[in-house]
Protein backbone atom coordinates (compact mmCIF):
# COMPACT_ATOMS: atom_id res chain seq x y z
CA UNK A 1 0.00 0.00 0.00
CA UNK A 2 1.42 3.38 -0.96
CA UNK A 3 1.99 5.76 1.90
CA UNK A 4 0.51 9.25 1.59
CA UNK A 5 3.07 11.97 0.91
CA UNK A 6 3.59 14.68 3.48
CA UNK A 7 1.28 17.61 3.03
CA UNK A 8 3.02 20.73 1.73
CA UNK A 9 3.35 23.65 4.12
CA UNK A 10 0.73 26.31 3.54
CA UNK A 11 3.19 28.95 2.45
CA UNK A 12 5.83 26.75 0.79
CA UNK A 13 8.50 28.66 2.69
CA UNK A 14 10.67 25.57 3.21
CA UNK A 15 10.88 24.91 -0.52
CA UNK A 16 11.58 28.56 -1.30
CA UNK A 17 14.34 28.75 1.30
CA UNK A 18 15.89 25.53 -0.02
CA UNK A 19 15.94 27.02 -3.54
CA UNK A 20 17.48 30.27 -2.30
CA UNK A 21 20.22 28.46 -0.37
CA UNK A 22 20.94 26.19 -3.34
CA UNK A 23 21.22 29.23 -5.61
CA UNK A 24 23.56 30.91 -3.13
CA UNK A 25 25.79 27.83 -3.03
CA UNK A 26 25.84 27.52 -6.82
CA UNK A 27 26.88 31.16 -7.10
CA UNK A 28 29.77 30.68 -4.67
CA UNK A 29 30.92 27.54 -6.51
CA UNK A 30 30.66 29.28 -9.89
CA UNK A 31 32.26 32.54 -8.70
CA UNK A 32 29.06 34.22 -9.88
CA UNK A 33 28.72 37.63 -8.22
CA UNK A 34 25.49 38.41 -10.05
CA UNK A 35 23.96 35.10 -9.05
CA UNK A 36 24.94 35.69 -5.44
CA UNK A 37 23.44 39.18 -5.51
CA UNK A 38 20.19 37.81 -6.95
CA UNK A 39 19.44 35.92 -3.72
CA UNK A 40 20.97 38.45 -1.31
CA UNK A 41 18.98 40.81 0.87
CA UNK A 42 19.46 44.54 0.67
CA UNK A 43 22.53 45.49 2.68
CA UNK A 44 24.25 42.10 2.30
CA UNK A 45 26.19 43.04 -0.83
CA UNK A 46 29.48 43.85 0.90
CA UNK A 47 29.49 40.65 2.96
CA UNK A 48 28.78 38.57 -0.15
CA UNK A 49 31.56 40.26 -2.13
CA UNK A 50 33.83 39.49 0.83
CA UNK A 51 32.73 35.84 0.75
CA UNK A 52 33.76 35.54 -2.89
CA UNK A 53 37.09 37.21 -2.14
CA UNK A 54 37.79 34.98 0.86
CA UNK A 55 37.12 31.80 -1.14
CA UNK A 56 38.84 32.90 -4.36
CA UNK A 57 42.01 30.96 -3.55
CA UNK A 58 40.16 27.67 -3.10
CA UNK A 59 39.69 25.12 -5.85
CA UNK A 60 36.21 24.01 -4.90
CA UNK A 61 34.98 20.81 -6.52
CA UNK A 62 31.62 21.07 -4.77
CA UNK A 63 29.79 23.55 -2.55
CA UNK A 64 26.29 23.03 -1.17
CA UNK A 65 24.06 24.76 1.35
CA UNK A 66 20.90 23.00 2.56
CA UNK A 67 18.36 23.58 5.33
CA UNK A 68 19.11 21.20 8.18
CA UNK A 69 16.30 22.14 10.54
CA UNK A 70 13.31 24.23 9.70
CA UNK A 71 10.53 25.83 11.70
CA UNK A 72 7.74 27.35 9.66
CA UNK A 73 7.63 31.11 10.32
CA UNK A 74 4.52 32.79 11.58
CA UNK A 75 2.26 34.22 8.93
CA UNK A 76 3.53 37.61 7.83
CA UNK A 77 6.95 37.15 9.50
CA UNK A 78 9.60 39.41 7.97
CA UNK A 79 12.67 37.49 9.19
CA UNK A 80 13.68 33.85 9.42
CA UNK A 81 16.67 32.08 10.98
CA UNK A 82 17.50 28.67 9.51
CA UNK A 83 19.93 25.99 10.64
CA UNK A 84 21.78 24.86 7.53
CA UNK A 85 24.38 22.32 6.46
CA UNK A 86 27.31 23.57 4.41
CA UNK A 87 29.21 20.96 2.41
CA UNK A 88 32.34 21.55 0.37
CA UNK A 89 35.00 19.50 -1.39
CA UNK A 90 38.49 20.67 -2.26
CA UNK A 91 39.54 19.56 -5.73
CA UNK A 92 42.25 16.89 -5.74
CA UNK A 93 41.96 16.28 -1.99
CA UNK A 94 38.44 15.45 -0.85
CA UNK A 95 36.60 12.32 -1.90
CA UNK A 96 33.75 13.32 0.42
CA UNK A 97 32.40 16.72 1.43
CA UNK A 98 33.44 18.42 4.63
CA UNK A 99 30.22 19.28 6.48
CA UNK A 100 29.75 22.31 8.71
CA UNK A 101 26.82 23.70 10.65
CA UNK A 102 25.65 27.17 9.66
CA UNK A 103 23.05 29.67 10.73
CA UNK A 104 21.46 31.57 7.84
CA UNK A 105 19.35 34.66 8.41
CA UNK A 106 16.78 35.51 5.74
CA UNK A 107 14.45 38.43 5.30
CA UNK A 108 11.26 38.66 3.30
CA UNK A 109 11.49 41.14 0.43
CA UNK A 110 8.99 41.88 -2.37
CA UNK A 111 10.76 39.34 -4.58
CA UNK A 112 10.68 36.67 -1.86
CA UNK A 113 13.01 35.39 0.85
CA UNK A 114 16.61 36.62 0.55
CA UNK A 115 19.81 35.86 2.49
CA UNK A 116 20.80 38.61 4.90
CA UNK A 117 23.69 36.80 6.58
CA UNK A 118 25.42 33.48 7.16
CA UNK A 119 27.53 32.54 10.18
CA UNK A 120 29.05 29.34 11.59
CA UNK A 121 27.14 27.71 14.43
CA UNK A 122 29.91 25.24 15.22
CA UNK A 123 33.36 24.79 13.73
CA UNK A 124 34.25 27.58 11.30
CA UNK A 125 35.15 27.16 7.64
CA UNK A 126 38.68 28.26 6.68
CA UNK A 127 37.30 31.32 4.88
CA UNK A 128 35.33 32.40 7.94
CA UNK A 129 38.70 33.37 9.39
CA UNK A 130 39.80 35.55 6.48
CA UNK A 131 40.97 35.42 2.87
CA UNK A 132 42.43 31.98 2.21
CA UNK A 133 45.68 31.53 0.34
CA UNK A 134 46.56 28.19 -1.23
CA UNK A 135 50.08 26.85 -1.74
CA UNK A 136 50.65 23.65 -3.68
CA UNK A 137 53.37 21.19 -2.78
CA UNK A 138 54.28 18.01 -4.57
CA UNK A 139 52.32 15.88 -2.10
CA UNK A 140 50.42 18.58 -0.25
CA UNK A 141 48.04 21.50 -0.35
CA UNK A 142 48.35 24.18 2.32
CA UNK A 143 45.53 26.62 3.03
CA UNK A 144 46.26 29.57 5.27
CA UNK A 145 45.86 33.21 6.08
CA UNK A 146 49.47 34.17 6.75
CA UNK A 147 52.45 35.07 4.61
CA UNK A 148 53.07 32.93 1.55
CA UNK A 149 56.60 32.13 2.74
CA UNK A 150 55.23 30.48 5.90
CA UNK A 151 52.67 28.49 3.92
CA UNK A 152 55.37 27.41 1.46
CA UNK A 153 57.63 26.25 4.30
CA UNK A 154 54.77 24.16 5.69
CA UNK A 155 54.14 22.62 2.26
CA UNK A 156 57.82 21.71 2.02
CA UNK A 157 57.66 19.96 5.40
CA UNK A 158 54.54 18.08 4.31
CA UNK A 159 56.31 17.03 1.12
CA UNK A 160 59.17 15.66 3.21
CA UNK A 161 56.72 13.88 5.50
CA UNK A 162 54.72 12.08 2.81
CA UNK A 163 57.51 9.73 1.61
CA UNK A 164 58.43 8.91 5.24
CA UNK A 165 54.83 7.96 6.01
CA UNK A 166 54.52 5.96 2.80
CA UNK A 167 57.71 4.05 3.63
CA UNK A 168 56.07 2.81 6.83
CA UNK A 169 52.37 2.56 5.92
CA UNK A 170 52.23 2.34 2.13
CA UNK A 171 50.30 4.54 -0.29
CA UNK A 172 47.00 6.13 0.60
CA UNK A 173 44.19 7.90 -1.20
CA UNK A 174 43.77 10.76 -1.80
CA UNK A 175 47.52 11.11 -2.38
CA UNK A 176 47.79 14.74 -1.21
CA UNK A 177 47.91 15.99 2.36
CA UNK A 178 45.67 18.94 3.17
CA UNK A 179 47.01 21.27 5.84
CA UNK A 180 45.44 24.42 7.25
CA UNK A 181 47.41 27.18 8.97
CA UNK A 182 45.31 29.80 10.77
CA UNK A 183 46.98 33.09 11.58
CA UNK A 184 46.43 33.08 15.36
CA UNK A 185 45.65 30.69 18.18
CA UNK A 186 42.20 32.25 18.48
CA UNK A 187 41.54 31.52 14.80
CA UNK A 188 42.68 27.94 15.38
CA UNK A 189 40.20 27.68 18.26
CA UNK A 190 37.42 29.15 16.10
CA UNK A 191 38.19 26.71 13.31
CA UNK A 192 38.03 23.81 15.75
CA UNK A 193 35.12 25.20 17.80
CA UNK A 194 37.07 24.92 21.06
CA UNK A 195 38.19 27.39 23.71
CA UNK A 196 41.43 29.24 22.96
CA UNK A 197 43.29 27.56 25.83
CA UNK A 198 42.05 24.01 25.15
CA UNK A 199 45.00 23.13 22.91
CA UNK A 200 47.78 25.28 24.33
CA UNK A 201 51.09 23.60 23.60
CA UNK A 202 49.54 21.28 20.98
CA UNK A 203 51.15 22.21 17.67
CA UNK A 204 48.68 20.50 15.32
CA UNK A 205 45.66 18.21 15.24
CA UNK A 206 43.99 16.05 12.63
CA UNK A 207 40.42 17.06 11.86
CA UNK A 208 38.10 14.48 10.31
CA UNK A 209 35.78 15.82 7.64
CA UNK A 210 32.17 15.53 8.70
CA UNK A 211 30.81 14.10 5.46
CA UNK A 212 33.20 11.18 5.08
CA UNK A 213 32.56 7.63 6.24
CA UNK A 214 34.10 7.15 9.66
CA UNK A 215 37.04 5.09 8.44
CA UNK A 216 37.99 7.14 5.39
CA UNK A 217 41.49 8.69 5.23
CA UNK A 218 40.33 12.18 4.25
CA UNK A 219 41.38 14.30 7.21
CA UNK A 220 42.77 17.80 7.42
CA UNK A 221 45.81 18.68 9.46
CA UNK A 222 45.06 21.93 11.30
CA UNK A 223 48.13 23.68 12.68
CA UNK A 224 47.99 25.63 15.94
CA UNK A 225 50.16 28.59 14.87
CA UNK A 226 51.42 29.84 18.24
CA UNK A 227 52.59 26.41 19.44
CA UNK A 228 53.91 25.46 16.00
CA UNK A 229 56.02 28.59 15.65
CA UNK A 230 57.75 27.86 18.94
CA UNK A 231 59.08 24.54 17.65
CA UNK A 232 62.51 23.96 16.17
CA UNK A 233 62.76 22.93 12.54
CA UNK A 234 63.12 19.32 13.66
CA UNK A 235 60.14 19.66 15.98
CA UNK A 236 57.99 20.96 13.12
CA UNK A 237 59.11 18.11 10.90
CA UNK A 238 58.18 15.52 13.54
CA UNK A 239 54.79 17.15 14.17
CA UNK A 240 53.82 17.26 10.50
CA UNK A 241 54.91 13.65 9.95
CA UNK A 242 53.06 12.59 13.11
CA UNK A 243 49.82 14.18 11.93
CA UNK A 244 50.24 12.81 8.40
CA UNK A 245 50.42 9.36 10.00
CA UNK A 246 47.04 9.95 11.62
CA UNK A 247 45.64 10.81 8.19
CA UNK A 248 46.88 7.53 6.75
CA UNK A 249 45.99 5.31 9.70
CA UNK A 250 42.46 6.67 10.13
CA UNK A 251 41.22 3.96 7.77
CA UNK A 252 42.45 1.35 10.29
CA UNK A 253 41.68 3.24 13.50
CA UNK A 254 38.60 2.32 15.51
CA UNK A 255 37.08 3.68 18.72
CA UNK A 256 38.67 0.77 20.59
CA UNK A 257 42.18 1.44 19.27
CA UNK A 258 44.04 2.59 22.42
CA UNK A 259 45.65 6.01 22.21
CA UNK A 260 48.99 4.64 23.33
CA UNK A 261 48.99 2.70 20.07
CA UNK A 262 47.60 5.37 17.73
CA UNK A 263 49.75 8.15 19.19
CA UNK A 264 52.71 5.82 19.56
CA UNK A 265 52.76 4.79 15.89
CA UNK A 266 52.37 8.44 14.87
CA UNK A 267 55.40 9.43 16.94
CA UNK A 268 57.32 6.34 15.80
CA UNK A 269 56.75 7.39 12.19
CA UNK A 270 57.44 11.04 12.97
CA UNK A 271 60.89 10.29 14.34
CA UNK A 272 61.94 8.10 11.42
CA UNK A 273 65.21 9.31 9.93
CA UNK A 274 65.79 12.01 12.54
CA UNK A 275 68.72 10.29 14.26
CA UNK A 276 67.29 11.10 17.70
CA UNK A 277 68.38 8.94 20.64
CA UNK A 278 66.10 7.45 23.31
CA UNK A 279 66.90 10.23 25.76
CA UNK A 280 66.40 12.94 23.13
CA UNK A 281 62.97 11.60 22.21
CA UNK A 282 61.87 10.92 25.81
CA UNK A 283 63.46 13.62 28.02
CA UNK A 284 60.52 14.04 30.41
CA UNK A 285 60.21 10.29 30.86
CA UNK A 286 63.95 10.07 31.54
CA UNK A 287 63.60 12.64 34.34
CA UNK A 288 60.76 10.64 35.89
CA UNK A 289 62.66 7.37 35.75
CA UNK A 290 65.78 8.89 37.25
CA UNK A 291 63.59 10.26 40.05
CA UNK A 292 62.22 6.78 40.70
CA UNK A 293 58.83 7.28 39.03
CA UNK A 294 58.21 4.18 36.93
CA UNK A 295 55.03 3.30 35.03
CA UNK A 296 53.05 0.23 36.04
CA UNK A 297 51.01 -0.02 32.86
CA UNK A 298 50.69 1.40 29.38
CA UNK A 299 49.21 4.93 29.45
CA UNK A 300 45.41 5.10 29.46
CA UNK A 301 43.50 7.25 26.97
CA UNK A 302 42.81 10.19 29.38
CA UNK A 303 46.57 10.71 29.75
CA UNK A 304 46.65 12.06 26.18
CA UNK A 305 43.94 14.71 26.67
CA UNK A 306 45.08 18.26 25.99
CA UNK A 307 46.14 19.90 29.23
CA UNK A 308 46.54 16.63 31.13
CA UNK A 309 49.34 16.49 33.67
CA UNK A 310 52.05 14.21 32.35
CA UNK A 311 50.89 14.38 28.74
CA UNK A 312 54.48 14.63 27.50
CA UNK A 313 55.39 11.44 29.36
CA UNK A 314 52.31 9.70 27.95
CA UNK A 315 53.44 10.40 24.40
CA UNK A 316 57.00 9.34 25.18
CA UNK A 317 55.81 6.09 26.78
CA UNK A 318 53.60 5.40 23.75
CA UNK A 319 56.48 6.03 21.34
CA UNK A 320 58.71 3.70 23.33
CA UNK A 321 56.11 0.91 23.20
CA UNK A 322 55.78 1.13 19.42
CA UNK A 323 59.52 1.54 18.92
CA UNK A 324 60.03 -1.63 20.97
CA UNK A 325 57.63 -3.55 18.74
CA UNK A 326 59.38 -2.31 15.59
CA UNK A 327 62.85 -3.14 16.91
CA UNK A 328 61.98 -6.59 18.22
CA UNK A 329 59.46 -7.83 15.64
CA UNK A 330 60.03 -5.50 12.69
CA UNK A 331 58.31 -2.40 11.36
CA UNK A 332 56.00 -4.40 9.11
CA UNK A 333 54.76 -6.35 12.13
CA UNK A 334 54.04 -3.08 13.98
CA UNK A 335 51.88 -1.98 11.05
CA UNK A 336 50.17 -5.37 10.88
CA UNK A 337 49.48 -5.29 14.62
CA UNK A 338 47.93 -1.82 14.34
CA UNK A 339 45.62 -2.92 11.55
CA UNK A 340 44.72 -6.16 13.31
CA UNK A 341 43.62 -4.25 16.43
CA UNK A 342 41.10 -2.43 14.26
CA UNK A 343 39.86 -5.68 12.73
CA UNK A 344 39.49 -7.67 15.95
CA UNK A 345 36.97 -5.34 17.54
CA UNK A 346 36.46 -4.00 21.04
CA UNK A 347 38.24 -6.11 23.61
CA UNK A 348 40.46 -7.71 20.99
CA UNK A 349 43.73 -5.94 21.83
CA UNK A 350 45.28 -8.91 23.63
CA UNK A 351 44.17 -11.33 20.93
CA UNK A 352 45.53 -9.04 18.19
CA UNK A 353 48.87 -8.81 19.96
CA UNK A 354 49.09 -12.59 20.37
CA UNK A 355 48.26 -13.13 16.70
CA UNK A 356 50.94 -10.72 15.48
CA UNK A 357 53.62 -10.69 18.18
CA UNK A 358 53.17 -14.05 19.88
CA UNK A 359 52.60 -12.68 23.38
CA UNK A 360 49.82 -10.96 25.30
CA UNK A 361 49.50 -7.48 26.74
CA UNK A 362 50.63 -8.48 30.24
CA UNK A 363 53.87 -10.01 29.01
CA UNK A 364 54.49 -7.16 26.57
CA UNK A 365 53.94 -4.64 29.34
CA UNK A 366 56.64 -6.30 31.45
CA UNK A 367 59.09 -6.13 28.53
CA UNK A 368 58.13 -2.51 27.92
CA UNK A 369 58.72 -1.56 31.57
CA UNK A 370 62.17 -3.13 31.26
CA UNK A 371 62.80 -0.84 28.28
CA UNK A 372 61.63 2.17 30.29
CA UNK A 373 64.06 1.22 33.08
CA UNK A 374 66.95 1.61 30.62
CA UNK A 375 66.54 5.34 31.14
CA UNK A 376 67.91 4.99 34.69
CA UNK A 377 71.44 4.57 33.39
Amino acid sequence: MALPSAAPTPTGVREEVARVLAARAAAVLGRDAAGLAAVAAAGAEEADRDLLARTAGLRLAAYTLKPAAFAEPAAGAAELSVAAELGYRIEGVDDYPALLERRVRLVREPAGWRVAGETPSGAAAPWDLGTVRAVDGRYSLVLGLGEEAELTALAELADRAAPVVRAVWGDWSPPRLLLELPLTEQQFATRMDVSADAYQGIAAVTLAVGGAPVHTPADRIVVNPDAYRQLSELGRRVVVTHEATHVVTRADTRPWTPLWLSEGVADYTGYQGTGRTLRQIAPELAKDVQAGRMPAELPADPAFAAGSAGIAQAYELAWLACDLIARRWGQDRLVAFYRTVGQFGAGGLDRAMRSQLGLGIAEFTKDWITEVARLKS
